[in-house]
């Protein structure tokens, strides 16, 4: 049975933790700048990793771990530590290293390459034991933290993935942590698979040069035939188009990046195979080569609106004035979900993500964000959150 002085109890202390959050400031902040302005693009996330797990060392951490695929790992201990709550966030990030990672910070704002998606994410979770200990709170239950690496793109949360499908810990429920955008609820997923198509040419045996833009462009004009149902929900996003470099020189191969989404289980599925179909009677012309790659894929998935877990954390937005942006997720929550674990995708400060290379978070909202945060955090830890079904 759910205790409703608990959960009023949690309720109250939201705009007290929030002050005091403020206090903290300097140490999120700090963490915040110092994790952008490590590169850490998919694939070579090691300096952030060893940064972070630097990070638990110093604030005194238990069974602090890096496994190997690379994701690192610590458990700030419950008073119980029967179950573990999981807080996870991806450190990989979409710009390379090349790139100028200065974060630029100004009484009001943090500017820079990945401090929104997810150098953000990432500080708040290092900074999660100065946090609890500044505010007394005490959990029952372990606090597991989780900095995962390759999740973006062709990463294909590939250490998310191994860490939930190998480790013994009993999991009661997870939270992924994102930088943008605060009031984001994700608690569901949807089926997404992103993929490329690539036609190319040898221009020494093919006497028609503009041919591997043209098939392209036929590929593109088929897959805009595909019917889509309304409902549920589906959609083809053409992502990027890119082919040739110059005006008077001949394209030999052009590319196009795609995203398929469906609220249906194995819709997703039967749009691939129209798509391979299409992709295949291309390829069968003579001196066209095609080539489909998949690059990731999310089965459809998660809780229910009237789950507790998402309920409460609506009361909990409520209670800071955080208006609710429900969307579905085809991130993290995925390979969370995918093992029947109860979980969140939740946003912590406003802001805007990758934009011709350009970010930058909002800082007062991020003590709204760290709040809404610990809110969720106690209510799966007294149980608040727990189906009675």
């Amino acid at each position: 049975m759910i205790d409703p002085k608990a959960r009023d109890t949690i309720l109250r202390s939201l705009p007290n933790f929030r002050e005091k959050l403020r206090d903290l400031r300097e140490i999120v902040l700090a963490n915040a700048v110092m994790i952008g302005e490590i590169p850490a693009p998919t694939f070579k996330e090691d300096a952030r990793t060893r940064f972070l797990l630097d990070r638990f060392t110093e604030s005194g951490l238990q069974n602090i771990s890096c496994d190997e695929k690379g994701n690192s790992t610590a458990i700030i201990p419950g008073t119980r530590g029967k179950e573990n709550i999981l807080i996870s966030s991806h450190i990989d990030t979409e710009f390379s290293a090349a790139i100028d990672h200065t974060m630029n910070i100004t009484p009001d704002s943090i500017r820079g390459s990945g401090i929104a998606d997810n150098s953000l994410g990432v500080a708040v979770m290092a900074s999660l034991p100065s946090i609890l200990e500044k505010l007394d709170i005490k959990l029952q239950h372990d606090l597991v933290l989780l900095g995962a690496v390759k999740g973006l793109g062709k990463g294909n949360l590939e250490g998310l993935r191994f860490f939930v499908n190998n480790t013994p810990l009993k999991l009661k429920s997870a939270i992924c942590l994102e930088g943008v955008h605060l009031g984001r609820l994700s608690y569901s997923c949807l089926g997404m698979m992103r993929a490329e198509i690539i036609c190319s040419i040898n221009e020494d045996h093919n006497p028609d040069q503009s041919a591997a833009i043209v098939a392209l462009n036929k590929i593109i004009s088929r897959i805009m035939e595909i019917r889509l149902p309304q409902e549920p929900k589906t959609s083809i996003i053409l992502g990027g188009i890119s082919g040739g470099k110059a005006f008077g020189k001949p394209a030999t191969k052009a590319r196009l990046r795609f995203e398929v989404r469906s609220e249906k289980t194995g819709m997703v599925g039967e749009i691939l195979n129209t798509i391979q179909t299409i992709t295949e009677e291309i390829d069968s012309e003579e001196l066209i080569d095609v080539q489909l790659n998949v690059v990731s894929r999310n089965k459809a998935g998660g809780i229910p609106f009237v789950h507790p877990l998402v309920q409460n954390t609506r009361a909990i937005m409520k209670g800071l004035n955080i208006k609710p942006r429900l969307a579905p997720s085809v991130g993290d929550l995925s390979a969370i979900i995918s093992k029947g674990i109860p979980a969140l995708t939740l946003g912590l400060t406003t802001g805007s993500k990758k934009e011709d290379d350009f970010e930058y978070i909002n800082i007062d909202p991020i003590f709204s964000g760290i709040a809404q945060l610990l809110g969720v955090i106690l209510s799966i830890d007294q149980g608040v959150c727990d189906d009675e079904d």
